[in-house]
């Protein structure tokens, strides 16, 4: 009889909206092939306690490591087993859930622990900040204003982060960058710098809609500062997969760059607020991390609708040239 993988799955209990995890150690149980996998089911209790038991997780010789929270959960789990044979497996219950959205995880727990059985990994990209691993995305601007207020507001949820970001907007003054990379330098007034590993922030909102984790590449996207009058143009492009569409956008693909900005400032990481200094450097690590994935095309984001709608959204576009709106 072969023996048993092992596997550790590290639970953080207040992840999401429901802030309750009491039933997952069982849910985890019934539905993991016990004839194939042994899991050791652990509780996060504070900040980077969930990078801790990943790498008791790696010590242990172990196959996989779950992580059962949002994205804030997966980066902690994640940032330990990079560029280790240790497979990453998301059980999404988080308020935005971007990775796990990106990769066609399901939202249901029940059906996210059943990926792992197939025991399906590809090697994936992730990135650095400083040395500081992402899986997802990254940004300066207003993005990481509006992750440290959310973070402040002691509850969680989409519309906790649509009144953070509605209540700092018009506040909110765009400031100087500059952006390097090895065959050019950009310096833009930007209200937002997003750097995508993968294409969302969470919650459908595709700051980077053509990422992917397979290229060796990060997505780019510089939001230039706009008036109210295009707020709700550029909310329908996010939700839409356009915003690389959009005139005030500028967008482009590099394995490495550098952000300068004037001052040491706020950022954040996977969604999660930090200071950080003046000055960024970005990498994309290929090929990476390795993480439990549904079988198939796990980053198929195609709509058979996209050249109707890249029509129609040209179309606005001039449109909105013309009316210099």
């Amino acid at each position: 009889m072969a023996e048993k993988l092992k596997l550790m799955a590290i639970i953080n209990p207040i992840s999401g909206t429901d802030g309750n995890k009491n039933s997952m150690p069982e849910m985890i149980s019934r539905i993991i092939a016990n004839d194939r996998f042994d899991v050791d089911t652990r509780f996060t209790q504070y900040a980077g306690h969930a990078t801790e038991l990943a790498q008791e997780a790696i010590s242990k010789d172990c196959h996989g490591v779950l992580a059962v929270g949002g994205d804030g959960t997966v980066n902690e789990v994640a940032s330990a087993l990079r560029d280790t044979p240790v497979a990453l497996g998301i059980v999404p219950c988080g308020s935005g859930n971007g990775l796990a959205r990106h990769l066609s995880i399901p939202l249901d727990p029940e059906k996210a622990i059943a990926i792992i059985n197939r025991n399906h990994t590809e090697a994936l990209d992730y990135c650095t900040v400083n040395n500081r691993p992402f899986f997802c995305t990254c940004g300066v601007g207003f993005d990481a204003l509006v992750s440290e207020k959310f973070a402040q507001a002691g509850h969680r949820g989409p519309i906790t982060y649509l009144q953070k970001a509605l209540s700092e907007y018009l506040k909110y003054r765009s400031e100087v960058y500059s952006i390097e990379t090895a065959d050019k330098v950009i310096t833009e007034k930007a209200f937002i710098i997003a750097c995508g590993n993968a294409s969302q922030y969470g919650n459908n909102a595709f700051i980077a809609p053509q990422a992917s984790m397979k290229d060796g590449l990060i997505d780019v996207t510089v939001i230039l500062p706009f008036t109210p009058i295009d707020t709700a143009m550029m909310g329908l492009l996010l939700f839409t997969k356009h915003l690389d569409q959009d005139t005030n956008i500028h967008s482009f693909r590099t394995g490495e760059l550098t952000i300068h900005r004037p001052e040491a400032g706020m950022m954040h990481i996977d969604g999660e607020p930090a200071m950080m200094p003046a000055d960024l450097h970005i990498v994309c690590h290929k090929g990476g991390i390795r993480i439990f994935l549904p079988d198939g095309n796990s980053e198929n984001h195609k709509n058979l609708l996209s050249p109707i709608e890249n029509g129609f959204w040209a179309f606005v576009n001039a449109i909105r040239n013309e009316l210099n709106i």
